[in-house]
């Protein structure tokens, strides 16, 4: 795995599923970090925990690792290579990807063994 470099994001998140018609709740767009995705089959919603959001289905407490970038396009296997020592640590592992980077969420009560498992593989977290 190349060196990436990990923050840890604050706070606990949740991953919402709606029917694929809802809407985008407006509240949402006031928070620090959200991702939304929509297809033929679910709206997806990535969120903090502490936003109560009425999705009939719901997976609670994730904790968020941020790649610093911005990752230039040409670079090859990024999630392929951190999916890789996750899986073989036994981690779940939830990814948003934007233009700039990659966000991975993994279970909170597994974070620690995570940061173990990447930092074993080359990767460097921020001190926070």
């Amino acid at each position: 795995m190349i060196p990436l470099h990990f923050d840890i994001l604050d706070g606990d998140y949740t991953l919402h599923r709606f029917p694929p018609d809802s809407p985008i709740p407006p509240e949402l767009l006031q928070r620090r970090f959200f991702s939304v995705t929509r297809t033929d089959e679910e709206l997806s919603i990535l969120c903090e925990a502490d936003l109560p959001l009425p999705s009939p289905k719901k997976e609670m407490g994730w904790a968020g690792l941020k790649i610093r970038g911005p990752l230039d396009f040409s670079l090859i296997g990024i999630l392929a290579d951190v999916s890789d020592v996750l899986a073989r640590a036994e981690i779940p592992l939830f990814a948003v990807s934007t233009y700039d980077t990659d966000y991975l969420f993994v279970p909170a009560g597994a974070l620690h063994s995570a940061r173990r498992a990447l930092e074993e593989a080359g990767a460097i977290f921020s001190e926070n």
